[in-house]
């Protein structure tokens, strides 16, 4: 067993979420862990976990979204996890220092929000993403710098978000936490 997936069964083991929802995905969530040695690694056809970050600026007022090329649609950064990753909040940090292109982030080691979705990504194989987001946050006047895996990069305040997104809840979770 990799320390990540032991990292991913602890972690979400000791998570208790908010609502029946979130309850009901992370036992979804450990079930995959417990039937699949390689349920955090892309190669997991038929899903595999994935870490995400709600990047917020100095004041938690603004949440860093990324215009994502496959999906064409505002997402929070994150990603897939990957060997040499230890935890799921260091990964998640990782793809928002890759993705953002600010240095001195920093992550909460908790869980804020899970999700399931479908996607094709880049075994070309319809999957699903169990992903397991966490709060990140920027030093203050952190100055983003849009990498090759964006279309666009930009702050967006929490209470304005981009019409065509379905990251209320998380937000909203974000918020809650402070």
């Amino acid at each position: 067993m990799s320390r990540l997936h032991t990292d991913a069964l602890r972690v979400l083991d000791e998570w208790r979420a908010d609502d029946p929802q979130q309850e009901a995905l992370r036992h979804s969530f450990l079930t995959l862990l417990d039937a699949r040695q390689d349920a955090c690694l892309r190669a997991c056809e038929p899903g595999h976990v994935t870490a995400s970050a709600v990047l917020l600026d100095a004041t938690g007022e603004n949440v860093l979204l990324t215009l994502h090329p496959r999906v064409g649609r505002w997402l929070q950064l994150g990603g897939h996890c990957e060997p040499a990753d230890t935890s799921l909040a260091g990964a998640a940090l990782r793809e928002a220092t890759e993705e953002s292109g600010v240095d001195g982030l920093v992550v909460e080691p908790e869980p804020v929000h899970l999700d399931v979705h479908p996607i094709t990504c880049s075994l070309g194989k319809p999957t699903r993403h169990f992903d397991v987001r966490f709060i990140v946050r920027a030093p203050e006047g952190a100055e983003p710098a849009r990498s090759e895996e964006s279309l666009d990069l930009r702050w967006w305040p929490v209470n304005a978000l981009p019409e065509d997104t379905d990251l209320g809840p998380l937000i909203t979770a974000a918020r809650a936490r402070g």
